[in-house]
């Protein structure tokens, strides 16, 4: 009797009508003109709007301030990526949320924007 050992894990499983890219680039800030003016103006305002919704507490974004590598930032891109099945590396998430934190705040709300999901649904 031979057993068989499984080392494949089970992928998951993302069904989307939509691209499996970003809706707009990192630098495409200027598509919604009114966002990139509060991100420009007031980041902290912006950054917990944003944070809130994707449907996380309101300003956890805040944290952002405190440290040396923006973890929130960098987080919410990787659970946007994650929900939307969107393709992209933890190296670029990491990249941007460093040297572009408002323009990757602007990505984020451009693409939770395009996508349209409803708090009530994302719980």
């Amino acid at each position: 009797m031979t057993s068989m050992m499984v080392d494949n894990q089970p992928k998951p499983f993302i069904v989307t009508s939509s691209s499996s890219y970003w809706s707009s680039g990192i630098c495409d800030c200027f598509e919604d003109l009114p966002q990139c003016c509060l991100a420009f103006w007031c980041l902290p305002c912006f950054s917990c709007k944003t944070t809130y919704e994707a449907g996380e507490p309101l300003c956890l974004s805040l944290l952002d301030c405190c440290g040396v590598l923006p973890p929130v930032n960098a987080s919410l891109r990787v659970a946007i990526r994650h929900r939307y099945g969107i393709e992209d590396t933890l190296l670029k998430d990491l990249v941007y949320a460093w040297c572009c934190r408002p323009c990757s705040w602007c990505q984020i709300a451009r693409e939770l924007k395009t996508r349209a999901i409803p708090n009530s649904q994302l719980h």
